[in-house]
């Protein structure tokens, strides 16, 4: 339970659907945790940073094949066509070329080794275990629940205008090129999140289709949260690193 699990009980017009979206967003994105906050700050250490990019990079990587099981789920040619560019966007035309290969970018960028960053060995159990969690909701759960968990990306223009202004001005090894990856995101964002929000006010029609909209975007703001939760937990002040997962004094 959480405190929209009845927000569609007397069912909503699609402007008040809509807006009980934007309010998950407003309540829930990941914008709002403190590991964010400290990014933004320039509290966090050099080792820090390596160890958001390296644990997100397991996110990143299994984007093209959430969005790929999505496209396998709908028999709507025009839909399918449509969600291939968000694979196209992540694996790029080549298979290589696109965010992900970007993404790698930035965690080099920060020090990293690119076939251990890949490995995805040294993730944090719980990174993987949220990353997971994402790619088996969009695989079971029904075509519009996996369409509404995207809908994070309604906020994403948000974060990165936050985050990469920041960055550049609080860590004086970031560049503008490290953060390559950034660039083409917000418009893609919007793209897509347009797509994703007109189908689920065309589909979703009734209060039960509206909850479940509602929670599928909760869902996916959790899997956000705790990623952060993770990172904070293991590389804040008490330095919890479970055995096996990235340890900067090692590295």
């Amino acid at each position: 339970m959480n405190e929209f699990s009845d927000a569609a009980r007397d069912g909503l017009s699609p402007a008040g659907l809509e807006a009980v979206l934007r309010e998950v967003g407003a309540a829930r994105y990941h914008n709002r945790h403190p590991f964010h906050h400290q990014m933004m700050s320039g509290a966090l250490t050099k080792a820090q940073m390596q160890a958001w990019a390296l644990n997100r990079y397991c996110y990143q990587s299994v984007i093209p094949r959430k969005d790929a099981m999505i496209i396998a789920r709908s028999e709507n040619p025009e839909f399918r066509a449509e969600w291939r560019k968000r694979v196209e966007d992540h694996d790029g035309s080549d298979g290589w070329s696109g965010g992900i290969a970007r993404w790698l970018k930035l965690a080099t960028g920060l020090g990293l080794d690119a076939d251990l960053v890949k490995s995805e060995k040294l993730a944090l159990p719980a990174t993987r275990f949220a990353v997971g969690a994402y790619l088996s909701f969009c695989t079971n759960r029904t075509l519009l629940e996996a369409v509404a968990s995207s809908l994070t990306e309604l906020f994403s223009p948000v974060i990165i205008g936050e985050r990469v202004p920041a960055m550049l001005a609080k860590y004086d090894y970031v560049t503008k090129d490290i953060l390559a990856y950034f660039d083409k995101r917000p418009a893609q964002a919007s793209r897509d999140s347009d797509f994703a929000l007109a189908y689920v006010m065309k589909h979703a029609g009734t209060p039960e289709k509206q909850q479940a909209v509602i929670d599928a975007l909760v869902f996916k703001c959790d899997v956000l949260w705790a990623m952060l939760d993770a990172l904070a937990h293991a590389y804040g002040e008490k330095g919890n690193i479970p055995p096996g997962a990235f340890d900067p004094e090692a590295a």
